[in-house]
């Protein structure tokens, strides 16, 4: 029984050695408000369905790092997010700006939804358009007949 318990504390020990410790908050609770707002625009390079605020990959941290430098320096929301684009391109941001670059982004979902409702449009009229039942000349009546009784008949 005691090996048990000191086996437990020995493992209890382990696993408070592995724990790592919590990534300090910026110095200053301003610049760390306005970072989250910032951030929760913007999205996360690496997880790509998640803002930069929320992720935990360590391109998040480094680009959180960089985002509070530019505040610091002095940086409107404009400029950073700007400088942003300008290094990885609109898809970092959520709602990337409506231009010639990005008019797939914005209108290609309503061009395929448009698209798909045209098709089946579309393959409704033709089936309603087609007759249920084939009509059926005398000859081929005769052998569906003759291959019913085939089939009714015992062996």
């Amino acid at each position: 029984m005691k090996f048990l318990i000191s086996l437990l504390l020995a493992l209890q020990c382990a696993f408070t050695a592995h724990a790592g410790e919590a990534i300090p908050l910026a110095e200053d609770p301003v610049v760390e408000q306005r970072l989250i707002s910032i951030a929760e625009e913007l999205r996360c390079l690496v997880c790509q369905n998640e803002s930069l605020a929320g992720s935990r990959a360590d391109l998040a941290n480094d680009l959180r790092r960089e985002v509070r430098t530019l505040i610091k320096s002095g940086k409107s929301d404009a400029e950073i997010k700007d400088f942003l684009v300008t290094r990885y391109g609109d898809f970092v941001l959520y709602r990337p700006q409506v231009k010639p670059v990005t008019w797939l982004l914005w209108f290609g979902p309503l061009v395929l939804l448009a698209g798909a409702i045209w098709l089946l449009v579309g393959i409704i009229r033709r089936n309603q358009n087609q007759k249920d039942t084939p009509v059926l000349d005398a000859e081929q009546r005769a052998k569906a007949q003759a291959l019913l009784q085939e089939t009714d008949s015992p062996k």
